[in-house]
């Protein structure tokens, strides 16, 4: 599915058996002006069975140069490494406090389904505030904690769109009866740094539909 947002082209993939939906960003903006043929892209949370994925970066000849996460669960990672050998140039963002999970299968729960998923370790990391430069677009980064402890936000006002991991989703929001996780801090966090955006925003979750902050502040049940 391509989702378009004006100077920026999201095309969602739906990955693994849990279907996380991964993102890749394209832009049209002044900023990407690589050599010919080379077109950079974004990719945000690389689930598992990453295939799709890799077929789609090759068949588009889009190259990424950056794998974004907006948090530290095996089911939103498993695609890493995968993108990291293919192009080892692309620059791993992660949030902060969820670092250590790339690295700890018990911490990011994939030891709890049987499977042992780790990744590269982060070129950088970012924190609520932060803010990211696509070309003329900027994402700024939200504090969404709650489901992890450094669960973020990818926000872009110019587009009118916001990546919102598992924190927040079309009528739910991301579990907190899970280690790490706060039902208190999310919902604050929520309630703070994503319903305050414009009703016209359109949340892309980390699985499932997408929607809007309006409709999620008029209809969702938890908040």
């Amino acid at each position: 599915m391509i989702i378009d947002a004006g100077a920026m082209s999201i095309q969602c993939l739906i990955l693994g058996d849990l279907m996380t939906n991964c993102y890749v960003l394209t832009c049209g903006g002044t900023g990407f002006q690589p050599a010919p043929p080379k077109k950079l892209c974004w990719v945000v949370d690389p689930g598992p069975s990453p295939d799709p994925l890799l077929e789609y970066l090759v068949k588009t000849g889009l190259e990424p140069e950056r794998i974004l996460l907006t948090h530290g669960h095996g089911d939103h990672i498993a695609g890493v490494a995968a993108v990291k050998e293919s192009y080892p140039a692309t620059v791993l963002t992660v949030p902060e406090a969820d670092e250590n999970m790339l690295s700890d299968p018990a911490a990011n729960m994939s030891a709890a389904f049987g499977f042992h998923i780790t990744t590269p370790p982060a070129d950088e990391t970012i924190g609520a505030g932060d803010e990211l430069k696509m070309g003329a677009l900027t994402w700024r980064v939200l504090d969404t904690s709650g489901h992890t402890p450094g669960g973020v936000s990818y926000y872009c006002g110019e587009a009118e769109v916001v990546i919102t991991g598992d924190a927040l989703f079309a009528e739910s929001i991301g579990r907190t009866d899970i280690p790490g996780a706060s039902e208190e801090r999310q919902l604050k966090n929520i309630r703070e740094n994503l319903l305050t955006l414009p009703d016209d925003v359109r949340i892309l979750p980390g699985h499932g539909p997408i929607s809007t902050i309006g409709h999620e502040r008029q209809y969702n049940p938890f908040l």
